[in-house]
């Protein structure tokens, strides 16, 4: 019988250090909720999460990087999400798929790290700020550069795997880009997320495929 080793458990300190994190990041999301973003502080996460600014800064350099964090759970939801598609489906359909699948299961409690309360703050202030759509856009989608050369069998740095990932890029910009979710609809918040997703992606879809069928205009 084959010798199989557990998954080693994070220690005592990374624990208390995952823990702190996460504090920290719910703090910022409820102050931000309830007070707007621009009116909140770093100084008030801190004390909402009872620690020191110190503290703060050895997590997050900023506030902004406390905002980005929540797509970097949606991110990486996505990705465990993509390893468990047939490789038979297309890179950009198995993104779409990846990314409504973890939504949806977002109001369970299903998603590591990812709650109905982040997602509203990544709609209605990453969305709403061109710096943090920028800071986003610019570090934070690595993990699916990475899965989806690995779905294809080529190099991250393959020009066909830029193209994928900036192309949904500019379906996610499309589907949530000018959404804010009102305090009626903050339980819906996920499940609006999903749908917005689906809608947009077969409306690209849509086009892509008249773009096939069309021919190009004769130079003669």
């Amino acid at each position: 019988m084959a010798d199989v080793t557990a998954p080693r458990l994070p220690g005592l300190r990374e624990r208390k250090k995952q823990r702190t994190r996460a504090m920290l990041v719910d703090a910022a999301v409820k102050l931000c909720i309830e007070n707007g973003y621009d009116n909140t502080t770093v100084e008030q996460i801190a004390a909402a999460a009872e620690v020191s600014s110190r503290t703060f800064s050895r997590y997050f350099p900023n506030k902004d990087a406390v905002m980005i964090t929540v797509l970097d759970d949606l991110v990486n939801a996505a990705v465990a999400e993509l390893a468990m598609i047939a490789p038979s489906v297309s890179p950009l359909r198995a993104l779409a798929c990846a990314h409504t699948r973890a939504l949806r299961r977002v109001p369970a409690g299903e998603v590591t790290d990812l709650t109905t309360r982040r997602l509203i703050l990544m709609v209605n202030v990453i969305s709403s700020s061109s710096a943090l759509r920028l800071a986003a856009a610019a570090s934070r989608l690595h993990p699916l550069v990475v899965a989806i050369a690995a779905r294809m069998g080529v190099d991250p740095r393959d020009k066909q795997v830029a193209l994928i990932v900036s192309l949904w890029g500019a379906i996610t910009a499309g589907a949530w880009g000018q959404l804010v979710i009102g305090p009626d609809d903050y339980g819906d918040c996920a499940v609006v997320m999903a749908d917005r997703l689906d809608v947009t992606f077969g409306e690209f879809a849509d086009i892509a495929a008249a773009e096939g069928r069309s021919a190009l205009p004769s130079t003669t």
